[in-house]
């Protein structure tokens, strides 16, 4: 297609969408339940950063890469980013179904690492098909509606070792082994995550590029794994401006989500629940609760994104300002964390959380495809994705560690208190981006 591109029915934006409830499926049980696996076979509460390492770390080579790749694919048949979707998908579906039945800190480890690598090869090309499909009108629309899906998978998925409990499963095993509870939600996660991106492959047709002969021209001029480097650092050295003030806003925003998925179960198990043996009833039952509050988050994104999508229908949005309110709510959330007694009060923290997150997965994307050349999303998405895995590996590389101990103190719970903080930064970090065709619609 050429020229103006046509604005898409709900349920055609539903449709491109849809794998990423598969997608969110296998962050949410890699996030909500990876360092319970990590504590279930030994590992101590100040290793469980590091452990996480090798996913960031992939992901700063694979994003960019796989961005790059996916701008200079084009087949009549199976389109230009699709072809990412099924490879991602296979790999992840077989990652998550085996993580829970590793035997030793080391496999723990690898299979996040293979899981969260190869769920990256899908997530950027969904983010860029976005772009790829719809007008600008419509971008913030776009990816409000991918997060009201991934608010749905988050609520489900992070829920699924509680429901497996409920239906009969174990929720507890042997010294260093995995309850058949967390085993059976990773199976079913892994079925969802590839029939879902199916459902997306099979529903949606993409564009081709808008001159062909110039397209297959530039792939000659660029052959080469050299030629491919080269362009990726051309493009790091030359990204617009606002990508970089974004980037900051994102260094913040994931090292707050990074802190939550690697201790919120252990603070949340230990200061709300008095539990500390992972081998016991009272740990296990403490952290399928933790699951619910995870889901919680994920649950409020979905109705906060529905909110976005039917307000982006009819009015422009302030996409700066909104960004940066959702931010600061969510970091009061984390810091309530600190003070609560009751345990149902954590669904009010969690709530607060959860409007940030909606928010962190459509704003900057939609502020940033609106600058961006439009040849080059898929790179661009894939650059961007690295100020995501940056701020992760500083954290896991000792930041976490270092920041809550020397701020707050050595309690485990004070790792909340730094994901607050550093939220807080994020949203004022936003009032450093005043290009007006990023903030508004």
């Amino acid at each position: 297609m050429t020229g103006t591109k046509s604005k898409l029915s709900f349920w055609q934006i539903w449709n491109m969408s849809f794998g990423f409830l598969g997608i969110q499926f296998g962050f949410a049980l890699q996030g909500g339940f990876m360092s319970r696996i990590f504590q279930t076979l030994g590992a101590d509460k100040d290793a469980i950063p590091f452990l996480w390492i090798a996913a960031p770390l992939t992901g700063l080579l694979v994003q960019p890469i796989v961005g790059y790749l996916s701008d200079r694919t084009w087949h009549p048949k199976f389109g230009r980013r699709k072809p990412f979707f099924f490879v991602g998908a296979v790999l992840s579906t077989i990652a998550l179904f085996f993580a829970p039945y590793s035997s030793a800190l080391w496999m723990a480890a690898g299979a996040l690492w293979i899981l969260d690598a190869s769920i990256n090869i899908s997530m950027e090309p969904f983010r860029a098909l976005v772009a790829d499909k719809l007008p600008d009108s419509q971008r913030s629309y776009g990816f409000v509606v991918q997060t009201l899906i991934i608010g749905i998978g988050t609520w489900i998925a992070s829920n699924l070792p509680w429901l497996m409990t409920q239906l009969g499963a174990s929720n507890t095993a042997a010294e260093g082994v995995v309850p058949d509870s967390v085993k059976y939600a990773f199976g079913i996660g892994a079925f969802v995550l590839f029939s879902s991106i199916l459902y997306t492959i099979l529903t949606t047709d993409e564009y081709p590029p808008e001159n062909l002969e110039e397209f297959e021209k530039e792939k000659k001029e660029q052959k080469g794994l050299f030629s491919g480097f080269n362009e990726i650092v051309k493009n790091i050295a030359g990204m617009p401006s606002v990508m970089k003030k974004l980037g900051v806003v994102q260094f913040f925003s994931w090292f707050a989500f990074f802190t939550m998925w690697s201790f919120a179960t252990p603070a949340i198990t230990e200061h709300i629940f008095g539990a500390t043996d992972p081998s016991s009833e009272a740990y296990n039952n403490a952290a399928d609760r933790v699951g619910n509050y995870l889901g919680t988050y994920g649950l409020v994104s979905m109705f906060y994104a529905l909110i976005l999508a039917f307000v982006a229908s009819k009015v422009k949005l302030n996409r700066r300002l909104l960004h940066m309110g959702s931010l600061i709510a969510g970091g009061v959330g984390f810091i309530l964390i600190y003070f609560i007694q009751e345990p149902w009060m954590l669904h009010i923290s969690f709530s607060l959380v959860g409007i940030a997150w909606a928010s962190i997965l459509s704003m900057p994307y939609a502020m940033l495809s609106s600058s961006v050349d439009p040849k080059r999303m898929g790179v661009y998405m894939g650059i961007f994705n690295m100020f995501i895995v940056i701020p992760q590996i500083v954290a896991a590389l000792g930041g976490v560690n270092f920041l809550y101990k020397a701020i707050f103190g050595e309690a485990v719970i004070n790792t909340m208190l730094l994901a607050g903080t550093l939220l807080i930064l994020a949203g004022f970090s936003n009032l450093l981006i005043t290009e007006r065709s990023a903030t508004h619609d």
